[in-house]
């Protein structure tokens, strides 16, 4: 592909070269560059690509875009741009041909539930006959087939070529979770979003964003880039303040909830311990809807997926069929051991408000004791110290005994870690241990069941790696948990042989 066809509406300067040059690939890493590259310098959080042009060249780039003057070898093409990112995002769409003009583009933003209503959607779309693609925190599906990605939401590069590898499979609809960070650092730019859901805003990711209001305007770009419609959460404040802002827009709104006046609502809800009935309230009928999910947000998320599939005109019978067939989905609210005594479950929660509603719906199904192991991702700054707090005593005020250790510390220091959230649980009066090795935590969880003791290990969920330093080591709980159980159970029978 000819470099001049690439860059057709990107705003450029070209400072040296020819545009009529053959383009074989795209590469923001010099590492990645092949000959014929274009290389796109971008100034990151821990390195600026502009350091690298040289070695892009010596790799064989034909081409260097970048938005800082630098140094370059005669004969190559530079273009100077004024974001590299944003231009990297454009030349990505239109190096693999646009392909999300091809399909049904849905985004998903908001603290939590991205993960859930992905699949709730997903399941209903099958329903329907239609062919589907997944791309969020727990990797990429391509008609049930996964492929692992390294961000919620990945890189523009990979992830128009990740479209294009759908678009080529025969896929109707691209479901994906829409990260704050994506869309602040533009990886979502060009994307053709035909619809986007909101489903809530707690703190979170505060350390890049300062704010809860610069938070809550990186996400509510996404409701800019849809044609269609926007299904947007009314019974959080936010979603609140989207409703208004979004009321003058050509894309159709539609407005989900429980307490507050909404499109689709919820009445009747009934939560037990394997999952929740509801009727579902839409302006295309009622409809009795049961999922294996217990607790309040699932609820909500199902909500935004209802609202999605009656605003894609698909039948309320397959609507009910899909969240039915939704059975469970890795690292929410995930049972990995139960025997007549305990329970255990895994939940990817990891803000305070993901926390705080977990327990809360563990506590709605079971009077023992809830032992919750957790820690906190390593965050910096004043704003990390006041959510490992704020979580700290959520812990404190709900579970009964609370074992804190690490999470993903990556650089931080997890005694200090430990320490800011452990005065969280003390504030709240709450019983605690501490250990920073998280498999150690664990098995002290597990160690201190007692009959009807349910052990929640919150944090990482679908994850099966730890990240200390900047190393991910292998690290599956539910192996851990499993391993644990089944040789404790076999101590137990070698204890009874002996006394008999």
């Amino acid at each position: 592909m000819w470099l001049s066809s690439i860059v057709a509406g990107l705003k450029f300067n070209q400072l040296q070269g020819s545009l009529q040059v053959e383009v074989s690939s795209i590469a923001f890493d010099s590492r990645e560059v092949t000959k014929g590259s274009i290389f796109v310098a971008i100034a990151g959080f821990e390195t600026d690509g502009h350091h690298y042009i040289r070695q892009a060249i010596e790799r064989g780039a034909v081409a260097v875009v970048l938005e800082k003057e630098a140094e370059v070898k005669d004969g190559v093409a530079v273009l100077m741009v004024q974001d590299s990112r944003d231009a990297l995002a454009q030349i990505s769409a239109a190096f693999y041909g646009d392909p999300t003009a091809d399909m049904n583009l849905t985004g998903i933003t908001g603290t939590n539930g991205k993960t859930s209503i992905t699949f709730m959607i997903q399941s209903i779309l099958e329903q329907d006959g239609r062919s589907v693609g997944l791309i969020g925190t727990m990797g990429s599906m391509i008609k049930g087939n996964a492929l692992q990605t390294r961000n919620t939401t990945p890189e523009s590069l990979h992830l128009q070529r990740l479209f294009l590898q759908m678009r080529d499979e025969g896929v109707d609809d691209c479901v994906m979770e829409v990260s704050s960070h994506a869309l602040s650092l533009k990886r979502t730019a060009y994307c053709r979003f035909r619809t986007g859901i909101f489903t809530n805003l707690t703190p979170d990711h505060l350390e890049l964003h300062q704010s809860m209001e610069s938070y809550f305007e990186a996400k509510s770009q996404l409701f800019e880039m849809t044609s269609e419609a926007n299904i947007i959460n009314a019974d959080d404040k936010y979603g609140q303040v989207l409703l208004r802002r979004l009321g003058s827009r050509t894309a159709k709104l539609i407005s989900y909830g429980i307490h507050n006046a909404s499109d689709v609502y919820a009445t009747q809800i009934r939560t037990l311990e394997g999952g929740t009935t509801f009727m579902a309230h839409t302006p295309a009928g009622e409809i009795s809807i049961r999922i294996h999910f217990p607790g309040m947000i699932y609820v909500y998320n199902a909500l935004a997926a209802i609202a999605f599939g009656v605003s894609r005109g698909i039948s309320l019978t397959a609507i009910q069929q899909g969240m039915d067939q939704l059975a469970g989905i890795r690292g929410r609210l995930e049972t990995v051991y139960e025997d007549n005594d305990n329970k255990v479950i895994v939940d990817f929660a990891h803000t305070e408000d993901g926390l705080e509603q977990v327990l809360a719906t563990i506590r709605s199904f079971s009077d023992a004791r809830i032992i919750l192991v957790f820690g906190v991702y390593g965050a910096e700054g004043m704003h990390g110290e006041r959510k490992r707090r704020a979580m700290g005593k959520i812990a404190g005020t709900y579970a009964d005994l609370s074992v804190v250790t690490s999470d993903n510390p990556k650089h931080q220091n997890p005694a200090r870690i430990i320490h800011e959230i452990v005065r969280g649980v003390k504030q709240a009066g709450g019983m605690h241990h501490s250990f920073v090795d998280r498999k150690e935590a664990i098995h002290f969880a597990l160690d201190q069941c007692q009959k009807g003791d349910v052990v929640l290990i919150a944090g990482k969920g679908h994850e099966t790696t730890q990240i200390i330093g900047s190393t991910a080591l292998p690290f599956n709980e539910r192996e851990i948990v499993q391993e644990f159980m089944s040789s404790r159970y076999e101590a137990e029978a070698e204890l009874m042989k002996s006394v008999d």
